[in-house]
């Protein structure tokens, strides 16, 4: 008979599940076949724990066992792969935002070969929108990480639950060493990115203020609609559940902008 708390499980598993999928189709169209397979992770375990009760040590509970995690490694494999291909991609974008920028401030800028206030602010504003772009996908490319990451717990949670196995800390353990998961490079050119942004485009406080909250209203479509997205399905994942263990991710090492802290992302998320 199912308890109260395996329902509370099942339901807030169900939910991610949802959450998971309209991430997906927020997210940028090339990024959406590289997401984890939640739902056919799902019917495998059902299909495995719905097979005649096999002993751990039989032949056949190591088969089902072994396909499970093939299946997982192949996607820590599609993680790792296209996190390190985006990865490699924003260190280069990283540095031709910078030349781009040093090269218009030697042209146009007051000390420059042809000093323009004019021409200086028209190409200043091309890379500020550049780099607000830039910076989107990088705060999406972590979303990425946690999202696959919270997925990948909850169904070895489900897994262990359903069968009795003993997966989900080993390979955990795995997980937390795999590249896809360690996020400190993109979180370091976030935070230059944003330094860039306040060093060569300073605006009053009430302009900002204004800025963001026209590209709230406005933003139907485009990194920066998706980049909220994501960040307001963290948010409502955080909300599942009061309950932290091992098992959760810390606070998301995200942008300090006030923006991204009127979202108040500031509490782990629950792994149940």
């Amino acid at each position: 008979m199912t308890t109260e708390r395996e329902a509370e499980v099942d339901q807030l598993s169900m939910k991610f599940g949802k959450r998971l999928k309209q991430q997906i189709q927020e997210s940028l169209p090339e990024w959406r076949d590289k997401f984890l397979s939640y739902k056919e992770l799902k019917k495998l375990v059902k299909l495995i724990s719905s097979a005649p009760p096999l002993l751990n040590e039989s032949l056949e509970y190591g088969k089902s066992e072994a396909e499970f995690v093939y299946l997982l490694n192949n996607e820590i494999d599609k993680f790792n792969a296209f996190f390190m291909e985006q990865e490699e991609d924003f260190i280069i974008q990283h540095k031709e935002l910078q030349q781009r920028i040093q090269r218009v401030i030697d042209t146009w800028g007051p000390n420059g070969n042809q000093p323009s206030e004019a021409d200086y602010k028209e190409e200043m504003e091309k890379i500020r929108k550049d780099i607000v772009n830039f910076h989107g996908e990088m705060v999406l490319l972590e979303n990425y990480s946690n999202m696959n990451y919270t997925g990948l717990a909850k169904i070895l949670k489900k897994y262990d639950k359903r069968t009795g196995g003993l997966l989900r800390l080993p390979f955990i353990q795995k997980v937390l060493q795999q590249p896809f998961f360690i996020t400190d490079l993109v979180s370091k050119l976030v935070k230059e990115c944003e330094n860039t942004i306040d060093a060569v485009f300073p605006a009053e406080e009430e302009d900002t203020s204004r800025e963001k909250k026209e590209a709230i209203t406005v933003a139907g479509d485009g990194i920066f609609r998706n980049t909220v997205a994501a960040l307001m399905t963290m948010q409502e994942i955080r909300r599942g559940s009061s309950t932290y263990s091992h098992f959760s991710l810390p606070p998301l090492n995200l942008p300090d902008s006030d923006l991204i802290h009127s979202l108040q992302l500031n509490s782990p998320i629950p792994i149940l």
